[in-house]
């Protein structure tokens, strides 16, 4: 499998709706927005969605089938501007473990250092394991976050972007 990585814009708002829609079917549980909010929305929505300001939103493409099998966003962090936030990350289970996760996740933290940003923050739920590891290989560490309504605390993990600290894959 060849992995290439697309940037989306608001005008691509239908290949995102549809990867989108597949990552909230596929792992509900893994990001702050439900199916139900997203399935029925209108497409000023989609493409507000893709007009965040000084965000990157990614597609994974595998480029042998012509497939879109992951995306992930990079935002500005709204408080700090010494660091950027890695959001909306997934990859397709038929492909997980072929370095789609890192695909992407290496381009956000490029684009994150070129914006000057030295810290990648990124949430995740703790049960989920295997998201935990990926971003651990990947050069994250677990720093406590927020208690959800649900009671349970989700995990903020972040990475050094300084060039001492670069992860080499």
């Amino acid at each position: 499998m060849t992995i290439g990585l697309r940037t989306v814009s608001a005008d691509d708002w239908r290949a995102w709706r549809s990867v989108r829609l597949a990552a909230l079917n596929d792992a509900p549980g893994a990001f702050g927005s439900r199916l139900q909010e997203w399935a029925d929305a209108p497409d000023n929505r989609w493409r507000d969605r893709l007009s965040i300001p000084g965000a990157i939103d990614l597609l994974a493409v595998d480029i042998d089938r012509n497939a879109v099998v992951g995306m992930a966003t990079g935002t500005p962090f709204k408080d700090r501007a010494s660091r950027a936030e890695l959001i909306s990350m997934w990859a397709d289970p038929a492909v997980r473990g072929r370095g789609v996760a890192t695909a992407l996740i290496t381009a956000i933290a490029r684009w994150a250092a070129s914006t000057g940003a030295t810290t990648l923050a990124l949430s995740v739920m703790p049960d989920n394991v295997a998201a935990r590891r990926t971003y651990e290989r990947n050069g994250f560490a677990v720093e406590p976050g927020d208690v959800l309504s649900r009671g349970q605390r989700e995990l903020v993990m972040l990475r050094d972007l300084s060039p001492e600290h670069t992860v080499s894959r």
